[in-house]
């Protein structure tokens, strides 16, 4: 697993309750400043794109994925879908407690999608982590009085045993889960719990599938979207109580996985405004983006000749949950 590199960070100003101070100068910053330096993970599943060579392929993408939704970050907040109810009545289950109240820290924050769902379900939101600074502006603008740190989660920068719910939407692949899971244990309190989940296209429903299957035979690496499903075993390997009879009911530590479905109904510009602040495209950059979107909007009106897009999502979620009573 790849290791990340850490640059040196200014320090936090006015300190945050809930941060942890480290002596390391190398360790994150708060973010009262959305433009100051930060480092970012390796990703789980890399988008490593293949070698080009098919005339009917884009050029290959270059930059960090990690980062490349600085360059989209206003798209990205605007045409990113959200996630359903069920979701966090799903987290609220596998959890065992209910998600109102609870001290919550939500890694890989991008430009607020999940926060602000989170808080509308009661989440007492103590830090939102988020290591891009377009990103950050984004989420600064839409959500001002939540407290928001610059840092990934492999090496947050919050107190021991300080949360009750650690969550990532759309974002734990960003991470080296070798770090950033026990990071997540440290800071949660003992019945708290890691809930991981991402939107991805529906396997089940054609549509979904046929824009898939043109996408990769477009982009060169197309990546698909494997982390999803395997974070629960990717999980059970780093914890060695969790390696023997499945992880399910070994030692202090359980993993619960479910996948729920849903739509969304949007214009055709808004589901092509969504494909383009994907990472992949991003890292393209929108001279090379432009064609193929534009060929994507023509089977899209060829398949919903309204403009009306219904795009089918599954949502996976993973919860790790700490045994023990929660507060």
């Amino acid at each position: 697993m790849p290791d990340t590199s850490r640059t040196s960070q200014p320090e936090p100003t006015p300190p945050h309750p809930h941060l942890h101070h480290s002596t390391d100068p190398d360790a994150p910053s708060d973010l009262s400043d959305p433009s100051a330096p930060t480092t970012t993970g390796q990703p789980t599943q890399p988008d490593q794109p293949s070698q080009p060579g098919q005339p009917d392929q884009l050029a290959e993408p270059t930059g960090d994925f990690a980062l490349s939704f600085d360059s989209v970050a206003a798209q990205y907040a605007a045409a990113r879908p959200g996630y359903p109810p069920q979701l966090f009545a799903t987290i609220e289950e596998l959890a065992h407690r209910p998600i109102r109240g609870a001290r919550t820290v939500d890694v890989g924050a991008g430009t607020g999608i999940a926060t602000r769902l989170l808080l509308d379900h009661g989440a007492h939101v103590i830090a939102a982590v988020e290591p891009g600074p377009g990103m950050a502006a984004q989420f600064r603008t839409g959500l001002p009085a939540v407290p928001l740190v610059r840092a990934t989660g492999d090496a947050l920068p919050l107190a021991d045993a300080s949360a009750d719910l650690v969550t990532y939407a759309q974002a734990w692949h960003w991470t080296d889960p070798a770090r950033s899971v026990p990071e997540a244990l440290r800071v949660l309190r003992p019945g708290g719990s890691l809930a991981l989940w991402w939107n991805v296209p529906d396997p089940d429903v054609h549509t979904s599938v046929a824009q898939e299957e043109r996408l990769k035979a477009r982009l060169p690496g197309y990546h698909a979207h494997g982390i999803t499903g395997e974070a629960p075993a990717i999980v059970r390997g780093l914890i060695p109580e969790l390696s023997a009879g499945q992880g399910q009911e070994q030692g202090p530590i359980t993993v619960a996985f479910r996948r729920l479905h849903w739509r969304r109904r949007v214009p055709v510009d808004v589901g092509l405004a969504h494909l383009g602040s994907r990472s992949y495209f991003a890292t393209l950059g929108p001279k090379a983006a432009a064609p193929l979107l534009e060929e994507e909007r023509r089977h899209l009106l060829a398949a919903f000749p309204d403009g009306i897009v219904e795009e089918a999502y599954a949502v996976d979620v993973t919860v790790v949950r700490k045994k023990g009573p929660h507060p």
